[in-house]
């Protein structure tokens, strides 16, 4: 890139919302302890408030989704810094919250696993990156790709995104920026418009969090959709701990109004997973008829149950 395209990109990159300083808070440093805590909360309103304004694409996005994975593909998350590890936060809590296998939802970051814990210079920036590693990964177009980045610019998710939409991949864009160059490249564009940081471009604050409730609302709608939850309840939810054990029986006693001993049993019987144990409950059977009915639901509790 010649030194005059640079020059053009970083005066892009200084008049971008996200990058702005406001003008209220000049006086940060000198404000009393609780006064600057309270400042910083209530910067954080803004993410609640862009989140809601995009309701309407992060279900289009959802849905979209959705379909790919129904169709045996898998939700790949790309991102770099803040972005990419709150994409691999949220990977990393999809398989003990709905039972999904790791390949499912994968999270890529800027600069690999080192990534995660310290800045690796320079891997943001590399555009030819996010299509290699989607590349490495034998990426298809009945997978989905998400790409994450406050700016809306970054290279190494625009170059993702990029590969993606010419291999056919659905894509989708979560920027903080309107009309962001993420959002060309992207079939559905969520923008989360936050607006300038307490501490100027410290897109971790507001932007982050936005960013958080957005993804964290994309792939639970995903998971509902996939069959996941029953009502309210994680009925696929991996029960590893006494935590989650309990939180299995209660599940089950509340779902089918069984008494504690019963419910046990029925949990006992299927390995400690929900559903099965459901299924065996309130449709009168065993534990392998419950998972015969299962199976031919796709895991579906209520479709399973309509088979009795």
């Amino acid at each position: 890139m010649n030194p005059s395209m640079h020059k053009q990109q970083d005066a892009a990159l200084d008049i971008l919302a996200t990058e702005s300083v406001r003008p209220d808070l000049d006086d940060l440093d000198r404000r009393p302890t609780d006064e600057l805590v309270r400042t910083l909360v209530e910067g954080q309103r803004a993410a609640q408030t862009a989140a809601m304004a995009a309701v309407p694409t992060i279900a289009a996005a959802a849905d979209a989704i959705a379909a790919r994975l129904m169709q045996g593909g898998r939700l790949f998350y790309v991102g770099a810094g803040t972005s990419g590890r709150l994409a691999i936060l949220d990977a990393s809590e999809c398989p003990p919250t709905f039972n999904t296998p790791p390949e499912l939802v994968i999270a890529l970051i800027a600069g690999g696993p080192a990534a995660v814990q310290e800045a690796v210079e320079g891997a943001e920036d590399d555009a030819e990156a996010g299509a290699a590693d989607l590349r490495a990964r034998a990426l298809r177009p009945n997978d989905a790709v998400v790409g994450i980045t406050a700016s809306g610019r970054t290279p190494y998710v625009v170059g993702a995104l990029r590969h993606a939409r010419e291999v056919g991949s659905c894509t989708v864009a979560i920027a903080n920026n309107p009309r962001s160059a993420l959002a060309d490249v992207a079939d559905i564009a969520i923008e989360l418009l936050t607006g300038p940081e307490v501490i100027a471009g410290s897109t971790r604050l507001c932007a982050g969090t936005a960013q958080k409730i957005a993804l964290s609302t994309l792939s639970t709608t995903v998971m509902v959709r996939l069959g996941k939850t029953y009502g309210p309840y994680m009925v696929d939810v991996r029960a590893t701990n006494a935590k989650l054990r309990r939180r299995a029986l209660r599940m089950v006693q509340q779902i089918t109004g069984a008494n504690e001993a019963a419910c046990a049993k029925a949990l006992e019987a299927t390995q400690g997973r929900v559903k099965p144990a459901v299924v065996m409950l309130l449709g009168d059977c065993d534990a392998k008829e419950a998972v015969r009915r299962l199976d031919a639901a796709d895991g579906r509790v209520r479709e399973a149950l309509a088979q009795g």
